[in-house]
């Protein structure tokens, strides 16, 4: 969420900014139930003062002896009717006022590149060369299939289109990059494993910018009403909503494997096959709770992090900033990872890693204290995949076939595969 003194303190350098965004919110609309909720305020405040004023003349003159005027008891009475008429005239203002400001994307941050779409997203680096393969390379669902590691057709009879099935060795290979990702984020990158619900209330979900904003997308259950997570950002972040935290423990990094679940699924007829666009979907999540002087430095570092696993299993990758109309919603400056498929001669993305800056503390009401008379300040929070899971298994299956069908496995998996270092036709169901 935005700070409603710094819009209207400067209307015009927002509209500016988030115009860089795309179709720009209704930020009149806003000024105008702002400018409305303040005067009601200030009239509120008035009469309070008069009704307090009343009070303190009625008892003094109580404590003398003296009957007290009964114009001031009748001035009494009908300010205390105005007050509670401001009241619930504040009470609707403040609600719209809410209502509209939760729907305003965050601002970006200077050093965004201004664009309309992902065609104006900027190459930051190459990581890897693409190999070359003696044999056109096959897709991953053809590769997995082929194999018995995932089933599709099943899980469609079981739930419909776009929800992944994994078998025998398949199943382990997502295991192991789970385990793989868990151990590298806690035991080398400092991040503290959480293992948090799957199912959120409301409230969660607006902390952290999917509600009121992608309603559509997420599943939802009643009596009571929870949601599904979309992605362990979610709980990762409300674990410290409403608290106010030591600045000396800051940062704060956390790392989460859940499933995710998510309604939209494919584009325009674009990944309607394989794993690459599901409703359901497995993910090591990192998020970082930190100061607002070190939220740039600490998104160098979650990057970083998120690039490590693709480094160590020696896929090629590369490094996107992304430009001002493709940031998501939330988002103040994102950089994504693209890892490299063959079989589409592309890369395509794996991990977002976004500093959200104060806006979900905001919403979430996370606060810090930077010294221990300080007044509480907004944190600024941070958060990317380490990686999907589901698309790093793609990117193995591709990246790692032969000829002979087969898959290579990446040498930092193979301890949590008995050592085995290729699947095969003959060890495809899983029993080493």
């Amino acid at each position: 969420m935005l700070d409603k003194k710094f819009i209207r303190e400067n209307p015009e350098l927002v509209r500016e900014t988030l115009r860089k965004r795309g179709p720009e919110p209704d930020l009149d609309a806003f000024l105008g139930l702002e400018t409305r909720r303040l005067n009601v305020l200030r009239e509120l405040e008035n009469l309070r003062a008069r009704q307090n004023q009343a009070s303190e003349e009625i008892g003094r003159l109580k404590r003398e002896g003296q009957k007290p005027d009964p114009g001031i008891t009748a001035g009494l009475r009908a300010a205390s009717e105005q007050i509670k008429s401001h009241q619930s005239s504040l009470a609707e203002l403040e609600k719209e006022s809410d209502r509209l400001i939760l729907t305003f994307p965050n601002l970006p941050h200077a050093s965004v590149p201004v664009g309309r779409d992902a065609r104006d997203n900027i190459e930051v680096k190459k990581v890897g060369e693409p190999r070359k393969f003696s044999f056109p390379p096959r897709p991953h669902w053809e590769v997995g299939e082929n194999l018995g590691l995932i089933d599709l057709e099943r899980a469609a009879r079981m739930s419909g289109a776009s929800f992944p099935l994994f078998t025998g060795l398949g199943a382990r290979l997502e295991r192991a990059l789970i385990q793989f990702m868990l151990d590298l984020h806690t035991g080398e990158h400092g991040y503290r494993e959480i293992s948090p619900p799957l199912l959120v209330n409301a409230e969660a979900m607006t902390g952290t910018g999917q509600l009121p904003k992608f309603a559509q997308e997420l599943y939802r259950v009643e009596d009571p009403e929870l949601y599904l997570i979309p992605t362990a950002e979610v709980p990762l972040i409300n674990l410290h909503r409403d608290e106010i935290l030591k600045g000396e423990d800051l940062p704060i990094s956390l790392t989460a494997y859940t499933p995710c679940f998510r309604r939209e699924a494919g584009a325009h007829g674009r990944d309607t096959r394989g794993l690459i666009r599901q409703h359901q979907f497995d993910k090591v999540e990192l998020v970082k709770l930190t100061a607002p002087e070190s939220s740039s430095a600490e998104l160098e570092n979650l990057l970083r992090h998120a690039e490590e696993v693709l480094r160590r299993l020696g896929l090629p990758y590369r490094v996107i900033s992304l430009c001002t109309g493709d940031l998501g919603f939330a988002s103040a400056q994102t950089y994504d990872l693209e890892v490299w498929l063959p079989s589409e001669g592309e890369y395509r993305e794996i991990s977002s890693c976004s500093n959200c800056e104060s806006f979900q503390a905001r919403r979430s009401n996370i606060r810090f204290r930077p010294a221990e008379t300080a007044k509480p300040e907004y944190v600024h929070t941070l958060n990317g995949s380490g990686l999907a899971v589901g698309r790093t298994l793609v990117a193995v299956l591709e990246n790692f076939q032969e000829e002979d069908g087969s898959v290579t496995i990446p040498e930092v998996l193979r301890k949590y595969l008995d050592g085995l270092e290729k699947i095969t036709q003959e060890n495809r169901s899983g029993k080493l």
